[in-house]
């Protein structure tokens, strides 16, 4: 694969029917539980991405088996405390902050030392986010905020009572499956997030209650002595599909359908922040599928598109899809205004300051501060200059914005480190390729 990509000529009107990858969330969630559950799991559609493949590698270093078949993945469980690691593993989480931050919950009993390491990247995010929470429990670590690092599970761990304050579905979910391996009651307050793990957790019949209110999820859990073998078709993920609904959205006379998508509410904020600046865009064919929405989206071109001031509300269940929306927004009428975002500065890269540096060789006027931006927009942008991305830490999300970008509002663009989408959407070209 090249180290880079050229973009000339703007995207040629299209009317297709595509399928995105698999969602990565789902694909990592899964594999965890069932390297916990008692027995052989089978996992069809699993998002062949590196993020994806290094879970596999991670607990397969932690004596968990796995085969691959024509039609699925098969895991062999051994239960709360199949992992048999030898003391002083090294398991490599890569670029991913899920299989980081949620695999250190699954160790919470291995009283053997692992190390945990990861990519360039994931190095240099936080972890004290999971690690304080964790020590709860009774987890030692070498460090608390920084990769490398080690873990040190005990025999009993302790069940807590935790106020997630974040929004981060990571630090809940390395809660809610820490949890598991206690003799008692743990309480979590969190703040509104993705509900994949709460979901997952109910369908295996696992007792867990919640009680929703507004802004935060109370959330009761209990020890379990087994996790049943999980049986698992994963549906596509909408943070891929984001790149392709924007597409669509700024593309001349044209339409898309993108078929099985994970529409979960707790995932859907795109699609609500879209429709408020007047992108033509719903949602067909709904199901429920081991309790999580499903459906097929389809998009079409749309005109007189309108600036927004975002409500926050929708900030969680976006937070993967801003970069796009910014792009929605260069080309809606008005000023748009995006607040409280923070949380993307924690990503693979400062997403946040990468946008809007994005925005300006773009040539689109935009105010940025460290949580916030105010985009002004212009339904007549042309690109006429030269664009180069580069130097972004392989955030694959920049990378994806960039030719979208690129493929809409035109100019000549040339973006590097293209292999970047490996991690977590390595066909988005050659879907792209169908679609041109």
């Amino acid at each position: 694969m090249p180290k880079y990509i050229c973009i000339d000529e703007k995207i040629s009107p299209f009317n297709k029917t595509i399928q995105v990858s698999a969602d990565k969330s789902l694909s990592i969630r899964t594999i965890l539980l069932a390297s916990q559950a008692v027995g052989t799991s089978k996992i069809s559609n699993l998002l062949e991405s590196e993020d994806v493949l290094n879970a596999l590698k991670v607990i397969k270093k932690l004596g968990i088996d796995y085969k691959k078949t024509k039609d699925f993945y098969k895991i062999y469980g051994f239960g709360l405390n199949g992992f048999d690691p030898k003391n002083n593993t090294v398991i490599n989480a890569g670029n991913s902050g899920t299989l980081g931050r949620l695999i250190l919950s699954l160790l919470i009993k291995t009283k053997k030392k692992i190390k945990l390491i990861g990519d360039k990247s994931l190095s240099k995010r936080d972890f004290s986010r999971v690690t304080i929470p964790l020590k709860k429990f009774g987890a030692k670590f070498s460090s608390n905020s920084k990769l490398p690092l080690y873990i040190k599970g005990l025999k009993n761990p302790k069940p807590i009572n935790y106020f997630e304050k974040k929004g981060s579905a990571q630090v809940k979910t390395s809660l809610i499956m820490a949890a598991l391996k206690t003799k008692g009651l743990s309480k979590i307050k969190a703040k509104k997030s993705r509900t994949h793990t709460e979901i997952m957790l109910k369908n295996l019949k696992i007792p867990i209650k919640i009680k929703k209110t507004k802004n935060f999820d109370y959330i009761q859990i209990r020890g379990v002595n087994k996790i049943s073998p999980l049986h698992y078709n994963i549906p596509g993920d909408i943070s891929s599909s984001a790149f392709f609904l924007v597409l669509t959205i700024l593309s001349k006379n044209s339409e898309l359908l993108i078929k099985n998508i994970n529409i979960n509410p707790s995932r859907t904020g795109i699609i609500k922040i879209l429709k408020r600046m007047r992108a033509n865009i719903r949602i067909v064919n709904k199901k429920i599928y081991k309790g999580e929405s499903v459906g097929d989206i389809l998009v079409k071109s749309s005109n007189n598109l309108k600036s927004i001031n975002c409500p926050t509300k929708y900030n969680t269940s976006a937070i993967d899809e801003f970069l796009v929306i910014f792009l929605v927004a260069a080309k809606s009428k008005g000023i748009s205004y995006f607040k409280n975002l923070s949380e993307l500065n924690h990503k693979e890269s400062p997403r946040l300051y990468w946008g809007s540096k994005i925005l300006n060789l773009m040539g689109v006027k935009n105010i940025v501060t460290n949580d916030s931006i105010k985009i002004y927009g212009n339904p007549n942008l042309k690109i006429k200059r030269k664009i180069h991305i580069k130097n972004y830490l392989k955030d694959h999300r920049i990378f994806m914005m960039s030719v979208i970008a690129g493929l809409t509002f035109g100019g000549s663009w040339k973006i590097n480190d293209q292999d970047s989408i490996k991690t977590s959407f390595p066909s988005f070209l050659k879907i792209l390729r169908k679609i041109r």
